[in-house]
């Protein structure tokens, strides 16, 4: 069995987001993620019928999202201005507040064999954004959800 091993700190075995606008030719990797949440909730329609004792269910389309929490750098949260690289230069908070189109990559990380990892991809909007500080957390942390507009490709 090969676990998915994300590696904190690792170089080249971690865990990786990537956000692109079309036309970019490197990305944001979004830095300082705390924790990634991968959902893929199926719908389902429900029904009776007269010559059945129990409700029938079908699967319908699915909503996809990935969600996580991230510690905020000010040039990967506000964007630094970059030629030929809107997700740079917008910043994370600039592709929410933009309501920008993003295609979105998603290292997992290597497997305990050593082989390379899987990647999720696909397309989305940036939203969720609440950046939150406290005495207790003395640097600015934010939830982020990717709201997937279509399917999860897996590579």
């Amino acid at each position: 069995m090969a676990y998915i091993y994300p590696a904190p700190g690792v170089s080249g075995v971690q865990l990786t987001l990537k956000l692109k606008v079309t036309g970019d030719t490197t990305g944001l990797t979004v830095p300082a993620l705390q924790d990634v949440t991968v959902n893929n909730a199926n719908d389902v329609f429900t029904w009776t019928q007269l010559d059945s004792g129990s409700k029938l269910q079908i699967a319908t389309t699915s909503t996809n999202s990935l969600s996580g929490n991230i510690v905020l750098d000010q040039d990967s949260f506000f964007g630094v201005t970059t030629s030929g690289e809107e997700a740079k230069t917008s910043g994370i908070f600039g592709l929410s507040k933009d309501k920008q189109i993003v295609n979105f990559e998603l290292y997992m990380g290597d497997e305990s064999d050593g082989s390379a990892g899987k990647t999720l991809s696909g397309s989305g909007y940036v939203t969720g954004l609440a950046p939150t500080v406290s005495a207790d957390a003395p640097v600015w942390v934010s939830p982020f959800t990717l709201t997937i507009t279509g399917d999860f490709t897996v590579a």
